[in-house]
């Protein structure tokens, strides 16, 4: 310090204005709730039993605003926490300097680089994408004091279980959306998208089509073709038909209405005299 004052800024007098501006300031700790529960879970069973732990003593000292530092650390405790990977060599060192044992989630890619080396450190590999509460996807795997006489480790066993938490995770929290299958003699965007991507060529003459911004059935549920569509003749319907067979096989992979839950579209009496009134 040389003495000099500092000059007071309006945030320094208006307390208001600094609660207000800290609220856009990034935050240095992550909120252990952004680790989906089921995906925590997972981790915390795997290191309970692979160290013969109990979870009674996992401690998480990670929240906003948090001082991990400061945190109460009984004699039992044992770190199993999401820390800020932004500082996760900061607190690797910290952990290992007062013997708190730890397994912390780490970043995958940039694993290794962690603790610099340090042989007390092991780097427990098991690379498995998570969709944190907050919406970020991070490739993650794991460093931990637990494994002495272990400097890297390959855990194809964690990584399937991450993995299939996360999913459990995403199916229970993400609402699917609402799939529909457009009736034979219909041809969409989409579906002459899925003919191109998958080698099966298909063209129609303008006599054999009627161009569509809504089926009836739609129409009765407030529902439309997304881009509009084209309502076929009976024999350009059936050429439809063995196009599609062609990129199905082409594909190697099932039919493209997928395996149940969609809202099969029909037509209607109107649209099938319209569709035999086609070339």
């Amino acid at each position: 310090m040389d003495g000099t004052p500092k000059q007071a800024t309006f945030e320094d007098e208006s307390p208001e204005y600094a609660a207000f501006v800290a609220k856009f300031r990034p935050k240095k700790t992550t909120d252990d709730c952004y680790t989906p529960a089921p995906v925590f879970d997972a981790v915390a069973d795997w290191v309970s039993a692979r160290y013969r732990l109990d979870r009674s003593r996992f401690v998480r000292p990670f929240w906003p605003g948090g001082d991990y530092q400061s945190a109460d650390y009984p004699p039992e405790a044992v770190v199993v926490d999401n820390p800020p990977f932004s500082i996760t060599t900061e607190i690797v060192a910290f952990y290992l300097a007062r013997k708190i044992p730890f397994f912390l989630f780490a970043p995958y890619l940039s694993n290794l680089g962690i603790g610099r080396g340090d042989p007390r450190l092991c780097h427990v590999v098991a690379p498995a994408d998570v969709v944190y509460e907050n919406g970020a996807k991070v490739a993650t795997s794991f460093v931990t004091s637990l494994e002495p006489g272990t400097v890297v480790l390959s855990a194809p066993d964690l990584c399937r279980i991450v993995k299939d938490a996360n999913a459990r995770n995403l199916a229970a929290t993400v609402k699917p959306l609402p799939a529909y299958v457009s009736p034979d003699a219909v041809i969409t965007s989409a579906s002459l998208g899925y003919l191109a991507k998958h080698g099966a060529a298909f063209s129609v003459r303008p006599d054999e089509a009627a161009f569509l911004r809504a089926l009836d059935a739609q129409r009765a549920v407030k529902k439309e073709i997304f881009g509009g569509g084209f309502l076929l003749s009976t024999n350009a319907a059936q050429r439809l038909a063995r196009a599609r067979r062609e990129a199905h096989e082409n594909a190697a992979r099932p039919d493209e209405r997928g395996n149940g839950g969609e809202t099969a579209w029909t037509l209607s009496p109107r649209e099938r005299d319209l569709q035999r009134a086609l070339a």
